[in-house]
Order: structure tokens, then C-alpha cells, then sequence
């Protein structure tokens, strides 16, 4: 069985397991636990609706 190569979600290269991006961006000591505070994420989030398009539009 192949075993798959996984991406490094930082850097151009293969993941070598160095868990740096499970490091949190606003405390260096911290695990991410995905809060999303370096986000700022807000719970009023909107999103605009443009245009709806259907398969009977053309």
C-alpha cells in the first residue's frame, strides 16, 4: 500500500510532522484549538446574495 504525502500547510515542501501549524498565531505557547480569534471571526457574519442560478437559467 502507498503511503500518501502530505503538504506542508506553511511552507513549499513535504509535511515533516514539526507541528508548527498547530501553533496559535495570538499565543506561541498555545495549541490552535481552531477558536478563530485571529480571525475575527464575528457571530454577525453576512454573507450577500447576488443571484440565484437554477439549471433552468441559461
Amino acid at each position: 500500500m502507498k503511503s500518501l504525502k502530505r503538504e506542508c500547510v506553511l511552507y513549499d515542501r513535504e509535511c515533516i510532522d514539526c507541528g508548527e501549524c498547530d501553533i496559535c498565531d495570538l499565543d506561541p505557547m498555545k495549541i490552535c484549538n481552531n477558536c478563530g480569534k485571529c480571525l475575527d471571526i464575528r457571530d454577525d457574519a453576512v454573507i450577500k446574495i447576488d443571484k440565484i442560478i437554477t439549471e433552468d437559467d441559461d
